[in-house]
């Protein structure tokens, strides 16, 4: 979209105006338009080419200095500003949007001698030997139409009947991928309906995901339920922290401008995807291929197949498609799908299973999980026995009975869940999933607040909470008690060595070495294990306490806030909620904890122990050889252990990012580094670095 010398210029352009903005001497009337461009252009680098040259406070400058122009003089606002994505209020309702070309179904594959059958009708109805076809990935999302009107996004809508969906044009100005304007009328365009697919990223339906569970609400299903059911979230604000994307695949139907010519792209499907691309789209212009005869599409589907796991989004399987439009047209389509596509599908990743049973297990806050036990089944790799079901809820929404076939489905990296239950397979001799109300374990009366969707046990003296609490006290991102596992830590419980985390200081070593598998050496390790775990810093004790909704993050928070830990009891909502993203639910979470007698016993048992719940570094370190600089670690480091560098970063004036973005400065790559080291190098303001370049930087 934009050339070398266009880039250089939005570049130039870009410091000049930061230059101004920072000295506060923009003129609204010869700079407000210059703001929009060098806006548009950065929004294209980063939600397209996925290559910033700015960073995000650098943006967000600009784009303040914009809105506060806009406020200052409403007359200079455009439809097509950037600011026009930040919608104000919420959606009343979706009014019904009728296409302008009916969005039909594709003819589904699921083997290479379907597409050989397809092929074989397609040259015989255009009496053709071989036929130009273009392949590109089948996206695993929510079907959209676009609508651009005098360069400008006009209309936005759901794919609903095919005949008409629902209009939801500012839920769509949410997605940073989709331009609010478009030059088509540099390729004589009018009018221009675009087809395209809205999902969700692999990494970015985890992340949300896991905010979900941290805050016990049952996980979304899979990115593509993710993704169509927040097309429709009344609350626009809500539909931009879903962080969506979209590719746009097709061009349905399209008006010329008066007298001019079709344009010479829109001969072909793949030009057509090029004209897209250049447009400032996410088309699949990267990923689509062109070949001639059907034998090379059916090899390049399986190779794609292969790959499917790597990409960070989820796709199903492929689209092909006739290359020349006039043969299109030719081919024509019957009343459910064009003749001239086709979807070949990949090998499923659902199967059915037999529900045999289910478990309630309960968790370290108290929570009851039931879990579904079905009959083995292998679904993309991996043998599935188990199943979550989340919460009492899910289970009457999908109409749950012990002895039922059901509908079992694993996308990617994704959990497996049940997606539903067959009901017209039931015999009578299902029965119906009781939901206890007491504790599996304890036998305590379980209890349910308004606010939540979970039962919950609140004796805290549970024997399954303690357990569990043991187990996160003592796990690596905690405490980091190594030889201190699951299995020792019930061995030592039903002995009688072990009852709560204080017990963890004071195991009785002496009845321990007449254990079987309990050498002296074993002894020794396990014992400086427990004495090194006393100087670990605040912030991993406060994780370690596994608080409801504080995760690593919000425990340094946390840790940078107070001189001594329980000084927490002190603080009021309000306080808490005035630390940074400490919301309302987490500020109570952590109001509850420290308001908790039995909580502050054990807190106080810990310092008389020699763990540290005092903070000696409560002043964050601004002035280091890292200040101001990002960093992330991935993959195993030669020397150091990842927590040992993340608190050099942060001695030295550094912070540390969770994941790989364009706020990201330093990625530093040890052996076997993953998809975060791929995800880098896609980013060229990233600098990838090794132990031994880190360490020069801490030491320069």
């Amino acid at each position: 979209m934009y050339s070398t010398g266009q880039t250089k210029s939005l570049q130039q352009l870009t410091i000049t105006l930061l230059e101004k903005v920072t000295k506060d001497k923009i003129n609204p009337a010869n700079e407000v338009n210059e703001l929009r461009e060098v806006l548009r252009f950065h929004e294209y680098r980063y939600y397209i080419m996925n290559d910033p040259l700015v960073a995000d406070y650098e943006y967000d400058q600009l784009f303040k200095a914009l809105e506060k122009i806009e406020a200052q003089h409403p007359e200079l606002i455009t439809s097509d500003s950037p600011t026009m994505r930040v919608a104000k209020g919420l959606t009343k309702d979706f009014p019904p949007a009728p296409h302008l070309v009916p969005m039909l179904s594709l003819e589904n594959s699921y083997n290479e001698q379907d597409l050989v059958d397809w092929d074989r009708k397609n040259r015989e109805l255009a009496k053709m030997d071989n036929i130009e076809y273009c392949v590109e990935p089948k996206f695993d999302g929510a079907s959209i139409s676009l609508i651009y009107e005098n360069d400008l996004l006009a209309r936005g809508a759901t794919r609903g009947d095919g005949v008409q969906g629902d209009e939801i044009t500012t839920n769509i100005k949410q997605i940073r991928s989709v331009p609010l304007s478009a030059k088509i009328s540099a390729y004589g365009l009018q009018q221009l309906e675009i087809r395209g697919e809205v999902l969700l990223t692999k990494a970015n339906f985890k992340k949300y995901n896991d905010q979900l569970i941290e805050q016990s609400l049952a996980p979304l299903a899979n990115p593509r339920n993710a993704a169509a059911g927040s097309l429709r979230i009344k609350d626009p604000k809500e539909v931009s922290k879903r962080n969506l994307e979209a590719f746009l695949y097709n061009i349905s139907y399209y008006v010329t401008l008066p007298g001019a010519p079709v344009h010479k792209l829109l001969e072909t499907h793949s030009g057509s995807l090029e004209m897209l691309w250049e447009l400032g789209f996410r088309s699949p212009m990267k990923e689509k291929m062109v070949f001639k005869g059907i034998d090379a599409v059916v090899k390049y589907c399986h190779e794609y197949e292969q790959k499917r796991d790597d990409l960070p989004y989820e796709i199903d399987g492929m689209v092909i498609k006739v290359n020349k439009v006039e043969l299109q047209d030719q081919l024509g389509m019957t009343t459910h799908h064009p003749r001239w596509a086709m979807a070949y599908k990949f090998k499923a990743r659902q199967a059915t299973s037999k529900l045999k049973a289910v478990e309630f297990q309960v968790g370290r806050t108290g929570s009851v999980t039931p879990v579904a036990k079905i009959e083995p089944v292998p679904i993309g790799g991996v043998t599935v026995g188990s199943i979550s079901l989340f919460n009492e809820e899910v289970i009457r929404e999908k109409d749950l009975m012990i002895g039922d076939s059901v509908l079992v489905e694993r996308a990617g990296d994704v959990i497996p869940y049940i997606v539903k239950s067959l009901p017209e397979l039931r015999t009578g001799k299902e029965q119906p999933i009781v939901f206890p109300t007491k504790c599996p374990v304890c036998h305590d009366k379980l209890v349910k607040t308004a606010d939540e969707a979970v039962w919950r046990c609140v004796n805290i003296n549970c024997e399954a909470q303690v357990l569990q609490r043991i187990f996160h006290f003592t796990s690596k991102d905690a405490m980091d008690i190594r030889g201190l596992g699951e299995a020792i830590v019930q061995k030592f419980y039903d002995l009688g060595f072990l009852k709560d985390i204080p017990g963890i200081y004071t195991l009785p070593f002496d009845k321990i070495r007449g254990l079987e598998g309990f050498g002296e050496k074993s002894i020794t390790n396990l014992q400086a294990a427990i004495t090194a775990s006393k100087e670990q810093p605040l912030h991993r004790l406060i994780f370690a306490l596994g608080i409801r909704y504080v995760g690593e993050t919000t425990a340094k928070t946390l840790a940078h806030a107070v001189k001594h830990l329980l000084d927490f009891a002190q603080f009021s909502l309000e306080e808490l909620q005035a630390l940074e993203d400490v919301g309302p639910k987490v500020a109570g979470s952590i109001y509850q904890f420290f308001r908790n007698p039995d909580n502050i016993s054990m807190l106080q048992h810990l310092e008389t122990l020699g763990l540290k719940l005092k903070n000696d570094k409560k002043d964050i370190v601004v002035d280091g050889n890292l200040s101001g600089q990002t960093f992330l670690f991935t993959g195993t480091l030669p020397t150091l252990k990842r927590s040992e560098a993340e608190a050099l970063v942060e001695s030295n004036g550094g912070k540390l990012q969770g994941s790989v973005s364009s706020k990201l400065n330093y990625l530093v790559a040890g052996e076997e580094a993953g998809s975060k080291l791929e995800k880098a190098k896609k980013i060229t303001s990233i600098k990838i670095i090794s132990e031994a370049e880190f360490l020069s930087l801490v030491n320069r």
